[in-house]
């Protein structure tokens, strides 16, 4: 955590992101771009966006038809989220639930699950959660998994020596049945990606996409 400025990790989980997200503008920043790739080609159904931040991923599919349930630990996260989709006129298409997903996870089904960037730099049981989202997929829907695969400048993590599980290392982790989910893509393509603070740098995305059997 070299340089990390912003909220301790003493103050526990809900609490560093309830500061984090109070820290920060109350903005809707664009959504992240492979999801619109993977989105925008699907069919629009309900669609769960777990760490839902400052929304953005949640209102462009809400935009696009989709029913989104958007989640977070934060309540400001989550309550920004909802104020924004209203403003818009999207209040009916974006429901807001607060969750620790360590302990608790969405009710219902959904035809496409996103986890963007669902990083966390407190103990948790990362596969079991992305496990049960899989879980929670109709057939034939997707979970879409994009992970960092290296460390932008304005990370709160700064450690060099972080471990980037590869796409096949976390398709290995969940250990889903073959029978039931297919893999679709695995694989770290790099972009050029913008800053909460607007600076730029090359990045790299371990990026798992997987669907449930259409059965």
């Amino acid at each position: 955590m070299n340089g990390w400025q912003g909220p301790q990790l003493d103050a526990g989980p809900e609490s560093f992101w309830e500061e984090l997200h109070r820290s920060l503008q109350a903005s809707v920043r664009p959504p992240n771009p492979l999801l619109v790739e993977t989105a925008e080609a699907l069919t629009p159904g309900s669609a769960l966006d777990l760490g839902c931040g400052a929304g953005g991923d949640a209102i462009w599919l809400a935009r696009r038809g989709w029913q989104v349930t958007a989640v977070d630990i934060s309540a400001t996260a989550v309550g920004r989220v909802e104020a924004a989709a209203r403003e818009l006129g999207l209040g009916e298409r974006v429901t807001g639930e607060r969750h620790d997903l360590a302990d608790s996870f969405p009710a219902g089904t959904f035809d496409l699950v996103s986890a963007q960037y669902f990083h966390t730099p407190f103990p948790m049981a990362r596969d079991r959660v992305l496990r049960t989202a899989a879980e929670a997929l109709r057939p034939g829907g997707r979970l879409l998994i994009v992970d960092h695969g290296s460390i932008a400048p304005w990370s709160w993590n700064q450690d060099p020596d972080t471990h980037h599980p590869t796409p096949d290392e976390v398709a290995a982790e969940l250990d889903l049945d073959p029978g039931q989910w297919t893999v679709l893509r695995a694989d770290t393509p790099r972009r050029q990606a913008t800053g909460p603070g607007g600076q730029t740098a090359t990045v790299t995305d371990n990026v798992l996409l997987v669907q449930r059997c259409d059965r």
